[in-house]
């Protein structure tokens, strides 16, 4: 076993979640290298210091660029918003420093295929953190396509919807600016999801709408929601939607599988259950049928012994910081690497251009 030391850049929301993750991950998976929360940077040297405390690390940095230079930080994690990624990527990986970057990569394609070619440059461990696919039950679901389970698939849909941009205070930051929009900030989810059940898109057709022009006073230049019909180039047609203004819906992150033998659904604000049906069930017990994830299901077992118990949002963190201590571990690239994440930034800019020319546009082609 070896000490590895963890820098993550940010104290907030996501800050918080992967210096909790990084201080569990060691004992959760009995991983080889045990992480050492070394430094913490945020907006302002007070901020960091207050996060240091609170989250136990070694200590506060003036700033990103004081926390990717400390030789007692050897892996970064960038939980900072969007326009900071690229500069404290290619920073740290110029050092050498493995990258765990937040969801999107960065503001559009450009940054992110820049983050792209930093990462083959430096030749370390590179990982954009979607948690949510990585669930014990999507993972699993993974599994059943992979196997054959549902036989040849003939559709597929899947949404993410909030309505956290329905309340009555609506922070300022997230009402301009693409990348702060439902497309930039909320959409990469579920089309990552799109991308790692079905693989890549070939075309697309997309229509974008913002619902609230004006959120108590402010006005909105960015969008509300997005609908985009999609082919994948196995030739199944699908669906992807996003809306951050669903009255109702907090984790609306969902999708459903159809295929000539079986189908599947699943949402995540049930997290911990797979809803199944296979055709040839016997007469008077066709439908849907819940199973529930245990043991048996990936990455479940290191929380807990017990079937249908459940992991939980933290979970989710904890197993991507599994995962990125893995790919520095062995050596070897773990699923969704900077790569991954240029194919979702791809998507995003011809979703944008299907919009705006009222055509269908490839992904291939951004």
């Amino acid at each position: 076993m070896s000490e590895i030391g963890i820098g993550i850049v940010g104290g907030g929301y996501m800050g918080k979640a992967h210096s909790v993750a990084f201080a569990s991950v060691g004992a959760v998976f009995e991983t080889r290298l045990k992480p050492r929360l070394a430094a913490i940077a945020a907006s302002t040297p007070a901020s960091a210091d207050r996060y240091a405390k609170a989250f136990g690390f070694a200590r506060a940095a003036q700033d990103w660029q004081d926390l990717v230079a400390d030789p007692a930080v050897q892996a970064v994690v960038i939980a900072a918003p969007q326009n900071t990624h690229l500069e404290i990527a290619k920073a740290a990986l110029a050092l050498g420093k493995p990258v765990l970057c937040e969801k999107p990569m960065g503001l559009d394609v450009a940054e992110a295929r820049a983050m792209v070619a930093a990462a083959k440059g430096a030749g370390v461990a590179n990982m954009v953190a979607y948690n949510y696919i990585r669930t014990p039950a999507s993972q699993y679901v993974r599994q059943l396509l992979a196997e054959g389970a549902l036989g040849r698939i003939t559709g597929f849909r899947c949404v993410h919807d909030e309505d956290f941009h329905i309340a009555q205070k609506t922070p300022a930051w997230r009402c301009e600016g693409e990348a702060n929009g439902c497309l930039g900030d909320l959409a990469p989810h579920a089309i990552n999801a799109a991308l790692a059940l079905m693989g890549p898109i070939a075309e697309l057709n997309a229509v974008i709408e913002t619902v609230y022009p004006d959120r108590n006073g402010i006005p909105v230049t960015n969008d509300d929601q997005v609908q985009m019909m999609v082919r994948f180039e196995s030739g199944v047609m699908g669906h992807i939607s996003a809306s951050r203004v669903a009255t109702g819906r907090k984790m609306g992150y969902a999708y459903e599988i159809t295929g000539t033998e079986g189908a599947i659904r699943f949402d995540q604000e049930d997290q911990n259950a797979v809803w199944l049906y296979c055709k040839d069930d016997a007469i008077g017990q066709k439908g849907f049928r819940k199973i529930l994830t245990g043991p048996d299901h990936p990455d479940y077992l290191p929380f807990c012994q017990g079937a249908g118990h459940g992991t939980g949002y933290q979970d989710q963190i904890i197993i991507e910081a599994h995962d990125f201590l893995t790919a520095i571990d062995t050596g070897k690239p773990v699923w969704p690497t900077f790569e991954a994440g240029l194919e979702v930034h791809q998507v995003i800019a011809a979703a944008r251009a299907s919009n705006a020319a009222r055509s269908w546009q490839s992904p291939s082609g951004f």
